[in-house]
């Protein structure tokens, strides 16, 4: 049956070597060497018919992945299987035709046994349910691939063991060390890149805490990136294509780390000035050489309007795909630091400054390296006496060690200025937050996944502080902005509880919790958030950050002069009675 599909195809995809499902025997990971060398899966185009049944494949691979007993005891190096089921799926003529390729392989998976011991789902426990409604979706699968997935389903064991994944001890977020990264295949190669955006696409179905969060229809940007991805015409473009359907989970941990090179704009130079998108606007804010950013001709608070004659507007919708991120903030973060890189030499901006518009010719210089290092912190010492009322404490360069003596310091002081406007340097949550409460005092909460319910998310315990002896007496104020991410706006989260503390700034990263690595084809890396961090009142964190008791951002004007108007706002709300 399977060998008539692959000889009756239209022949819309080309197969280096035309092969059908064969007979499978079990076969450990590791094992297997079939498609060491690459998939030989060539594809010059594909139909809506290929991408429809791809679509299925892709979600039945992953869920036999995370549920076939066979699979999830490990007795197959289920990437190969992929590969040599998808010949068949692709030549299949119509859906009925691909659903028969499917039925026919879980076949050949063994039969399920009656469990002993079959996982439950007690819905009150979870906070995010397993989404599998399409199981039984009559106009998706045909009655004998339907009844196939379901009775795997309801025989899924509850032992909760994964060969494909585990999770990290005490912590809980997913491990993914036994996904193979083969780094040496070469591209373009259409069956790898399929099983990269199979691999990705499931782990965030079935492992991603956030995927409630995403913002936009999982299942969609699966049909909608098989194309790029599949018919990627080498490594560049790939790694491209990848770069985009990890940006659409908008999860500022994830990015293909491991590419940046391709990301846009391109080029070996950058202009020697820092950027920051301020009221919408891309401003210039400092010099990553003071000298070359005097003599260029642009000054801090000066607007970048356009670049060899692109609007910046219009550069950045381009850019925008390319870049994960959970908020818009963020993202612009993420592109003011890249935008102004490209070939080196002569580059023509108009510019806005304080006495009207004018074009001004800059060169680019060589890059120094990565612009993230900046922060919006305050030079000079972790710890400073602002006025003999008002301590100041940055986290970019803090030592838990040094902690106590800090808070002596800073004990007949009217308020503590605490500035993560940064990534923190050291882990201080407990550390510092125990000086700021006088009663035992929850803070946060965690879900982590479940291994014998796959896509489903626990609620956990909540964590408190404990109050130290010595209580800090006067009022705390935190700062955050686009640059607090992950443990910062943990920690944030845990001084904030503080009775006498509030937050001032603007909206941070909106991505926290212990993040998970993922390996994909051709040594490419990524990564998601791995567990949920919420309040403990259920409230979310992610996509929406920190937000701050009162808001603060910076204008064209304080960047001209100088000033820093969020540790301004910060020492006025500690001076006011």
């Amino acid at each position: 049956m399977l060998k008539n599909i692959i000889r009756n195809t239209l022949f819309a995809c080309v197969f280096a070597m035309k092969m059908a499902v064969a007979d499978v025997g079990t076969q450990a990971p590791g094992t297997s060497h079939e498609f060491d060398a690459g998939s030989r899966i060539s594809l010059q185009q594909l139909t809506p018919i290929q991408v429809s049944n791809l679509i299925i494949a892709g979600k039945v691979w992953g869920f036999l992945k995370y549920h076939h007993p066979s699979v999830v005891t490990g007795q197959y190096q289920w990437d190969y299987e992929l590969l040599r089921v998808l010949p068949a799926v692709i030549a299949a003529t119509d859906r009925a035709g691909a659903d028969v390729v499917l039925h026919q392989w879980i076949g050949q998976l063994g039969m399920i046994a009656e469990c002993n011991h079959c996982a439950g789902l007690e819905k009150q426990n979870f906070q995010l349910l397993p989404n599998l409604s399409w199981l039984s979706d009559t106009q998706l699968l045909n009655v004998e691939l339907r009844s196939d997935l379901n009775r795997i389903y309801r025989h899924r064991s509850s032992v909760g063991a994964q060969y494909y994944v585990s999770l990290a001890p005490q912590i809980g977020n997913p491990v993914f060390d036994k996904e193979a990264e083969y780094k040496d295949i070469k591209f373009p190669d259409a069956g790898f890149q399929l099983l990269s955006l199979f691999r990705f696409w499931n782990i965030v179905e079935y492992w991603a805490p956030y995927r409630d969060q995403i913002g936009e229809n999982w299942d969609n940007v699966l049909g909608e990136s098989i194309v790029p991805v599949a018919l990627a015409k080498d490594r560049s473009a790939y790694e491209l294509a990848m770069m985009a359907v990890i940006a659409r989970i908008h999860d500022t941990h994830a990015n293909l780390w491991s590419s940046l090179q391709v990301r846009p704009p391109l080029g070996a130079c950058q202009l020697p000035v820092q950027i920051r998108f301020v009221d919408g606007v891309a401003a210039i804010s400092g010099y990553t050489d003071d000298q070359d950013g005097l003599e260029s001709g642009i000054k801090r608070g000066d607007v970048i309007e356009s670049i060899d004659g692109v609007p910046v507007s219009q550069l950045v919708d381009s850019w925008r795909p390319y870049y994960a991120a959970s908020n818009e903030p963020t993202r612009l973060r993420d592109i003011a630091e890249n935008m102004t890189v490209g070939a080196c030499g002569s580059v023509q901006l108009k510019v806005r400054q304080s006495d009207g518009e004018r074009n001004i010719s800059v060169i680019r210089m060589p890059r120094i390296g990565p612009a993230s290092r900046v922060t919006h912190d305050k030079a000079g010492d972790t710890f400073q006496l602002l006025t003999d009322d008002i301590a100041y404490i940055k986290l970019s360069s803090i030592k838990r060690a040094d902690i106590p003596g800090y808070m002596e310091r800073a004990a007949h002081t009217k308020g503590l200025i605490i500035d993560i406007r940064n990534y923190p340097s050291d882990f201080v949550p407990f550390a510092l937050g125990q000086y700021f409460i006088d009663k035992p005092t929850k803070f946060v909460r965690f879900t982590n996944g479940d291994l014998a319910n796959p896509g489903g998310f626990k609620w956990g315990a909540e964590l408190t502080l404990a109050p130290q002896a010595s209580h800090y007496a006067g009022k705390v104020v935190i700062l955050l902005d686009e640059k607090s991410q992950s443990q910062s706006e943990y920690t944030a989260m845990a001084l904030r509880v503080g009775t006498r503390a509030k937050v001032v700034g603007s909206t941070t990263a909106g991505a926290d919790g212990n993040v998970s690595r993922i390996p994909l084809p051709g040594g490419l890396r990524t990564m998601i958030s791995g567990i949920g961090v919420f309040y403990p009142d259920k409230r979310p964190t992610q996509r929406i950050g920190i937000i701050p008791d009162i808001e603060v951002v910076p204008t064209i004007t304080g960047l001209r002069e100088m000033r820093d108007e969020v540790l301004e706002a910060a020492i006025i709300e500690i001076q006011r009675e």
